[in-house]
């Protein structure tokens, strides 16, 4: 009997979405199923941010290979994705910062990345509004902004238009050995299942090596021009290491509508998705310190969303031990950024053709050789 799919995508965030439509433009038959709706999840608590991150090489290479991606697509994205190329400012606070800015500026020169130093006086003519003095900042042009649900929904749009099927408010009960059974009873058959549910994805394989790490958005009215770039500052980086640790870091981003978008902060352990005020009030304050004028502006919601992290801060894209089963999550915060890479890198492997850019960094086996190893 011949599989009712040749793929079946379980989850419809950004990088579900992703898959789906790389998948769909391959010719293969899709379907896409998810429990609640496209975007929503750790979809419609990220920042949006297109951004290069350096914090290892393999993060260089897929985050550079992904922003190309999306580079070559945004002629063809719908302005309700408000894609903006504003670049970003990775703010030094002092001198020792600038050495990393310094740092920064050569690893990315070495990797054709196109960046800036900015001194105290560049940087307060770029961004009027941060506070004075400031030593100086990296200014990384490339780097774009888009608004992710809206992103997501126009990838599950394009692969349906290249024939592949969409299922909604459908729960899976079991996904494995080329078969997805749900909860009303429908069975579907496929020659390959591609889990892409974020954080959820330990539901259905628990074993997996990622752990939730919640996090909250703010978002003001309408300023238009209160802030140009991506604003984040240099101990962002130190944040983003913490593995163990609550932590929150300055990193605000502006709007296609003229509003501004303010994060971060990062918990482990955290099941409850209310609001916690007191990492949302170190958040602000953090935000206020590079921001002085913010305080000033109104906000109009809060809210929160879980990330899926791996220990090595890098997802999980490819086989696993069931020749059915493949992978794509783990991203934590930089599923927005990946997602389009995270595709092509898993439609080349499900293909057996050679990728852009080497997949090993990034396949699952390589945790269980760790264990092997140890």
């Amino acid at each position: 009997m011949n599989p009712t799919y040749d793929a079946v995508v379980i989850g419809a965030g950004i990088v579900g979405a992703a898959c789906a439509y790389e998948l769909a433009r391959e010719g293969m038959r899709v379907v896409i199923v998810e429990r609640d709706i496209v975007g929503g999840g750790a979809t419609a608590a990220g920042m949006g941010h297109i951004v290069v991150m350096d914090d290892s090489p393999a993060q260089l290479a897929l985050t550079q290979y992904s922003q190309s991606l999306w580079n070559s697509l945004s002629p063809a994205l719908p302005s309700s994705i408000e894609y903006d190329c504003c670049g970003t400012l990775w703010i030094a606070a002092d001198e020792a910062e600038m050495i990393e800015v310094r740092r920064k500026h050569a690893l990315y020169a070495s990797a054709n990345v196109p960046t800036q130093v900015l001194d105290s006086h560049a940087l307060a003519e770029a961004e009027p509004n941060l506070r004075k003095p400031l030593a100086g900042a990296l200014l990384v042009p490339s780097d774009a902004v888009l608004y992710p649900p809206c992103a997501a929904s126009f990838l599950i749009t394009s692969a349906q238009q290249q024939g592949a099927d969409l299922m909604l408010g459908k729960t899976i009960l079991s996904a494995e050995h080329g078969k997805v059974q749900l909860n009303d009873g429908t069975s579907i058959s496929s020659a390959y299942l591609v889990h892409a549910t974020g954080a959820g994805a330990t539901s259905l394989l628990p074993d997996l090596p990622i752990k939730k790490r919640k996090g909250h958005l703010v978002i003001t009215d309408r300023y238009p021009g209160f802030v140009r770039h991506q604003l984040v500052e240099l101990g962002y980086l130190k944040s983003a290491h913490s593995v163990i640790s609550d932590s929150v870091a300055f990193n605000v981003q502006p709007r296609r509508t003229g509003q501004l978008l303010i994060g971060s902060s990062r918990q482990y352990g955290a099941e409850d998705s209310a609001i916690d005020h007191s990492i949302l009030e170190s958040m602000l304050k953090r935000t206020c310190e590079y921001l002085p004028g913010i305080a000033n502006l109104s906000t109009i919601r809060a809210w929160t969303g879980f990330r899926a992290a791996t220990p090595d801060k890098l997802p999980l894209i490819g086989p696993t031990d069931d020749p059915t089963v493949f992978l794509a999550t783990g991203h934590e915060g930089l599923g927005i950024t990946t997602s389009l890479a995270t595709a092509r890198l898993l439609a080349d492997s499900i293909l057996k053709r050679t990728s852009a850019i080497p997949i090993d960094p990034y396949l699952p086996a390589r945790f269980a050789l760790e264990t092997a190893h140890a």
